[in-house]
């Protein structure tokens, strides 16, 4: 009598089958990564990013003369002028009359920039620690390599071009308006310790683009509803708003800020494919070594 074959029952788990999400991969980083380090790690990195940041530019031990920021920001601007793309005055000027809606977007510039790209990295840790750590490398490498652009082209951005000095200029062909003072937000580059430590001049590039690109990269795949999708293909875009009606970047520091995250995306997967390959071969040196101990060869033999 020929034996039956008995169809195998599925095995559910925690985590969602998600198409290129699950793997090998994935089982190695549960098992690797713990929450208090993964926090210990970020506030690390930024701490030491901040440092570096506001050392450079209009604060610090590397602080350069406004004109220079002067002098890049009118490049920048020249070459938006070239292209018939200088839009940024008239875009500002459109909404400054609407108070509460300038105020909105203040408060969008100022906080979500942190809480959605932190909310993106919790999920995908909890739901898929493969691809948190993949990207978390990613992130690591386009933040840092955005202090290259803050030391190598420190730029004045539109709010500071008739601010007068000593962090700004006093431009008379430009009607820029610093909406985070004037308005007002969460918080303003005016206020206390973030007038005298923070880098004013650290808009190229623009890591709020940056990040918000980031965020739908790194979680797409996870969207399971047309909605989620819909919410963070309009994020970046809305991002793009924010810095633009505050004043606070140029168009071009957004291209900026596509340049290094394409740049981050390739040393952080380069990185993480090089730790997860040592990972997998010392697992697989622990599984030999288990295989040949002693006591797992008495057990076969018995």
């Amino acid at each position: 009598m020929s034996a039956t074959a008995v169809p195998e029952t599925p095995v559910r788990t925690a985590v969602p089958e998600v198409d290129g999400l699950d793997g090998p991969e994935d089982a190695l980083a549960r098992r690797k990564l713990r929450w208090w380090l993964e926090i210990g790690y970020v506030i690390a990195f930024y701490s030491v990013y901040s440092l570096i940041r506001n050392q450079l530019g209009s604060a610090g031990r590397f602080e350069v003369a406004s004109e220079r920021a002067l002098q890049n920001a009118k490049w920048v601007m020249d070459v938006e002028r070239a292209l018939g793309l200088f839009v940024e005055e008239s875009i500002q000027q459109a909404f400054l009359g609407a108070d509460w809606f300038i105020r909105f977007w203040n408060v969008f510039y100022g906080s979500l920039h942190f809480v959605v790209t932190a909310a993106v990295m919790v999920f995908l840790f909890t739901m898929f620690p493969a691809r948190y750590r993949r990207y978390r490398n990613v992130l690591a490498f386009t933040t840092g390599l955005a202090l290259v652009g803050f030391a190598l082209f420190p730029l004045m951005p539109p709010r500071l071009l008739d601010a007068g000095h000593p962090l700004g200029a006093n431009l008379t062909d430009v009607d820029f308006v610093d909406t985070l003072r004037s308005v007002g937000g969460l918080w303003s580059f005016d206020s206390g310790a973030v007038s005298k430590l923070s880098n004013q001049w650290a808009a190229m590039p623009s890591l709020h683009i940056a990040w918000a690109v980031w965020c739908v990269m790194a979680i797409w795949p996870a969207l399971r509803y047309r909605w989620t999708r819909v919410v963070f293909a309009i994020y970046p875009v809305a991002t793009m708003f924010a810095i633009v009606v505050t004043a606070n970047h140029y168009w071009l520091d957004a291209v900026g800020g596509l340049l290094v995250l394409v740049a981050g995306w390739w040393l952080g997967n380069a990185f993480t494919n090089r730790l997860v390959g040592d990972e997998v071969l010392e697992a697989e040196a622990a599984h030999r070594s288990r295989a040949m101990s002693p006591t797992v060869r008495t057990a076969r033999g018995a």
